[in-house]
């Protein structure tokens, strides 16, 4: 269940700098469209239209510094070199400012968070991949009557409906609807893929993207490439969605925790089925970083979720707290790792990776601070609880803590308290350590929320060793060991489920994709006037959708009329028979008069001849069982057909068995065959 609908109006992303014309256009084609919403001005809103007109104006200082280093290249003439130095300098310097000022915008976490009055640690969402607007108009309308050889006037409404798809997606609302919408056009590409971009031949179409976090513009004939990049924009939004929750409530720590790891699910999968992407937000090393910071993000949330379970805290549960906060400061600490790896360190804005660095030390102080609690402000063990918390003590520590032995420790108030010092020594320098850190920052300095929670939970510890630390202790306080990371709820990384929003192909009116798809070529339909004879027709029909002559009787009526196995009959007496069923096209055959009966049918190219025939067969056996088992595996394979020189393309892994196909199939082929 997501938040109120309230928000639905006022948590909207994206827009290309939505002004003047692409305003008008966005009204028109998806604002009535559910889940798109162009026209929210919030401030997360605001702030996705100004992420808009910067990466515009580095698309235009790029282009710029491109033109002056070419010139400067070519030219001789002294003069000229130094003027284009100057220009280039200047250049340089607007794409710097350019750069830090989009930085700022995507640190803008307290923009996505909820407007609970609870105090919550921010968290980091992503804002949305832009694009630029795309016309498919002419280049589709050519393809159909090129390939399909259908009049592609006749299939405008259809173009113009993929393309206000494409147009309301650019814009989803934050919320379930908003991914529905982004998983429809996702789904929808799949049906334009197989009918629009052949293996060997380029539609001349680029798709334009802007990089997330730099704004950097990338352009690809490839399709793979937009697919990629709604992907992202679903992970995205995921993010954002679980930003938005109130974690002061169970039900809002249950949908941000499955909102982060949908995110993870995402960014998880594109990193294992996309490789060689053109924007650097969609590389390897920076889609690991996104898992990792995503489940990192789950972990948090997890803890707050005990936290928020446990009201009444005996010695146990704050062990549990104690070992939950080392796992949240665990994952940090990996996060932090790979932020600061060469290939993302100087790519990543460097708020995020002092937020995680701070959220890392504040969770290990956090880890000690509850040790302390468990240890001092508990009574000691009875004899009947001293196994069960000998046992949890036991794997409490990384290392065992010097001084007695576990059962004097456990029952002695003083040697708890001893302990229960060093703890909370260790919980104040770490505290003060993550005060450090975030003030190194000055985006982190401007966030009061962050800034609050760190003083709190350092007053606490402070006030807590003052009330525990007696003036007669001349002991020196030891080394409190690292507490050993444990966590009752495991992260989960959910990959997408694309098969919950149904879409029906757009361009259905062309034909089962089996035969009338882009990879498929085919002969022009041939018309023939066909007579009963005394035996029939003389062939043998196969297959539904559309219906297939795998038998011609040398001789028959068939035969003389110049049928051929592994024509596919996609006429009768004027009624299309692309879609129609066995069953069908047999009635209509039968319903034939002494007049005959006139069937158009086309052949595929290279499917003629018997052994033709008998391949389809069992291709069409073969995809039958494909559509059973998983969408996307099959989505994978579609892409390996691709030539060599796409810059982005589906991962090896995914490749199928040659004689696997992705087609719409042949319901039951050796049953319906039958001599007519």
């Amino acid at each position: 269940m997501m938040p109120p609908a309230e928000d639905e109006q006022s948590t909207v992303e994206g827009g290309e700098g939505v002004g003047g014309f692409a305003l008008l256009r966005a009204l028109k084609s998806s604002s009535a469209r559910k889940g798109c919403d162009p026209f929210a001005q919030t401030q997360r809103s605001k702030l996705q239209h100004r992420r808009a007109r910067i990466n515009q104006q580095i698309n235009k200082e790029m282009r710029m510094r491109a033109g002056a280093e070419n010139l400067f290249r070519a030219t001789s003439n002294h003069k000229v070199k130094e003027t284009v130095a100057l220009e280039l300098s200047y250049v340089n310097s607007n794409l710097q400012l350019l750069k830090e000022e989009l930085e700022e915008l995507n640190s803008c976490m307290d923009v996505y968070q909820n407007d609970s009055e609870s105090i919550s640690v921010p968290m980091i969402p992503l804002g949305l991949k832009e694009t630029k607007e795309l016309d498919l108009l002419v280049p589709l309308k050519d393809f159909i009557s090129e390939h399909y050889g259908e009049e592609g006037v006749m299939f405008e409404k259809e173009i113009k409906e993929f393309m206000e798809l494409r147009q309301a997606m650019r814009t989803p609302s934050r919320n379930e609807a908003g991914l529905e919408l982004l998983m429809e056009y996702y789904n929808q590409l799949y049906f334009l893929d197989s009918r629009f971009f052949p293996p060997s031949k380029s539609l001349g179409v680029f798709f334009h993207w802007y990089d997330s976090l730099t704004g950097v513009p990338s352009h690809q004939r490839a399709l793979a490439f937009e697919k990629g990049s709604v992907l992202f924009n679903i992970g995205a939004l995921h993010t954002q969605i679980g930003a938005r929750q109130d974690r002061a409530s169970l039900p809002g720590l249950n949908q941000a925790i499955d909102a982060f790891q949908k995110a993870a699910g995402a960014f998880n999968y594109l990193k294992e089925n996309f490789s060689n992407a053109p924007s650097l937000d969609m590389s390897t090393a920076s889609l690991n970083m996104l898992v990792r910071l995503m489940v990192a993000q789950v972990q948090e949330c997890v803890f707050e979720k005990v936290t928020l379970l446990h009201a009444q805290k005996d010695f146990l549960t704050w062990l549990q707290l104690a070992q939950e906060a080392a796992r949240v400061e665990d994952v940090y600490l990996l996060v932090h790792q790979t932020m600061t790896q060469a290939h993302v360190k100087d790519y990543v804005p460097f708020s995020w990776t002092t937020m995680v660095h701070v959220k890392s030390e504040h969770f290990k102080a956090l880890s000690h601070y509850f040790a302390a609690i468990a240890l001092c402000d508990c009574p000691a063990a009875s004899d009947a609880e001293l196994p069960e918390h000998e046992k949890a003590f036991l794997q409490f520590h990384i290392t065992m803590p010097e001084g007695p032995s576990l059962r004097v420790l456990l029952q002695d108030p003083e040697e708890r308290r001893k302990l229960g010092k060093a703890h909370l020594k260790k919980a104040i320098m770490k505290h003060e350590e993550a005060m450090r850190i975030h003030g190194l920052c000055k985006i982190l300095r401007k966030m009061d929320i962050l800034q609050e929670v760190l003083s709190f939970a350092h007053k606490r510890s402070l006030s807590k060793y003052s009330e525990i630390d007696h003036e007669e202790d001349f002991f020196e306080t030891g080394d409190a060991p690292d507490i050993h990371p444990k966590t009752h709820q495991k992260p989960e990384i959910k990959s997408p489920s694309f098969s919950q929003v149904k879409v029906t192909d757009l361009f259905h009116r062309l034909g089962p994709l089996s035969v009338f798809s882009a990879k498929n070529k085919w002969y022009p339909m041939r018309r023939v006037h066909l007579m009963r004879g005394e035996n029939g027709f003389g062939f043998t029909l196969r297959g539904d959708s559309p219906v297939l002559i795998a038998g011609v009787i040398p001789g028959g009526c068939a035969a003389e009329a110049g049928l051929k196995e592994g024509d596919y009959i996609i006429l009768v007496n004027g009624k299309d028979c692309r879609w129609s069923k066995h069953a069908e096209v047999v009635q209509l055959l039968k319903s034939t008069g002494e007049e005959g009966v006139e069937i158009g049918v086309i052949t595929l190219q290279g499917s003629e001849g018997p052994k033709a025939v008998e391949k389809k067969a069992a291709a069409m056996s073969s995809s039958s069982g494909l559509l059973k088992s998983n969408k996307e595996n099959s989505r994978k394979s579609l892409m390996n057909s691709k030539s060599a020189s796409t810059l982005l393309v589906w991962n090896k892994k995914s490749k199928r068995s040659k004689n696997s196909t992705y087609s719409i199939p042949f319901t039951a082929v050796g049953d319906n065959e039958a001599m007519y």
